[in-house]
């Protein structure tokens, strides 16, 4: 009888062992609150294969605009953070939802328009006197609307030029509140001037007969940065797995993959974790 109850007792406890093993398995994924351009470019269907075969890590990608990922990075819904907007990164840090941010990669911000060129802006690198002609010119202009990063950087170029556009919203100024994909899809039915980020425009296939308008200011520099979330805020948050992809992602590897990464033979982001100081 006690032979039996042995046997019993060591086979319910392999059997545990067994669904723990099974349970740490299917647990071995994080969850990145990420901006959108990362995800539309195509940038993580290249890099997140590499990373699982390395580490055995999926990586599940929320892909919202940076404020929305920010407020679910606040709320514990994810892991790791991968946004645009550096003061707003600095200050969840700050408040004590991230342990550290540090730079990844760059690109830049350009604003696209239509063959017609209402106001005039082609060729500009100038990004203050091309607002000011869209605005003096009442050319349509299609905004996020989102509190995105890009949203962000665009009150900010408005905000810079001496322009509130919020006063003309609904006349040549429209709000999408949608995504970049998106507003670039209503932009080109409108005849809309658009900001979006460098990356997003080049694999954007529904771009008509729009091209580049303006680009090449200082003042549309595109900085990417990682935080992971803190355990000490969020205590479920899976902080190993979570810092072996932020470790990852600023190695040389990770770097060299996002280096790698071209749409249409056109390189989409670069990295600069080893040239900007990480705060």
């Amino acid at each position: 009888m006690k032979n039996r109850s042995l046997s019993l007792l060591l086979a319910t406890a392999f059997a545990g062992s067994l669904t723990l093993g099974q349970v740490s398995a299917e647990d071995k994924f994080i969850i990145v609150q990420s901006t959108t351009s990362t995800q539309n470019s195509g940038l993580y269907d290249a890099l997140l294969p590499q990373f699982a075969a390395k580490t055995g890590i999926e990586v599940r990608v929320v892909a919202v605009g940076t404020g929305q990922a920010i407020k679910n990075a606040q709320n514990c819904d994810g892991d790791v953070l991968l946004v645009h907007a550096k003061a707003s990164e600095e200050k969840f840090v700050a408040a004590g939802y991230g342990v550290s941010r540090a730079d990844v990669m760059y690109n830049d911000f350009v604003i696209v328009g239509p063959a017609a060129d209402p106001a005039g802006v082609s060729g500009s690198s100038d990004v203050k006197s091309a607002l000011s002609a869209i605005k003096k010119a009442g050319a349509p202009f299609a905004s996020r609307g989102d509190d995105s990063g890009t949203h962000k950087k665009e009150l900010a170029l408005w905000k810079a030029a001496g322009i509130d556009p919020s006063g003309d919203s609904g006349s040549w100024y429209r709000e999408t509140g949608s995504g970049m994909g998106a507003t670039l899809n209503v932009a080109v039915g409108m005849n809309a001037y658009v900001m979006t980020d460098r990356a997003t425009w080049i694999a954007f296939e529904n771009k008509g007969d729009y091209a580049i308008a303006v680009e090449g200011d200082d003042a549309m520099f595109n900085q990417y940065g990682i935080i992971q979330v803190s355990p000490d805020a969020c205590p479920r948050v899976k902080a190993d797995l979570g810092q072996t992809f932020i470790d990852w992602v600023l190695s040389k590897e990770g770097q060299t993959a996002i280096a790698d990464y071209k749409r249409d033979g056109q390189q989409l982001f670069f990295p600069n974790a080893d040239k900007q100081p990480s705060s």
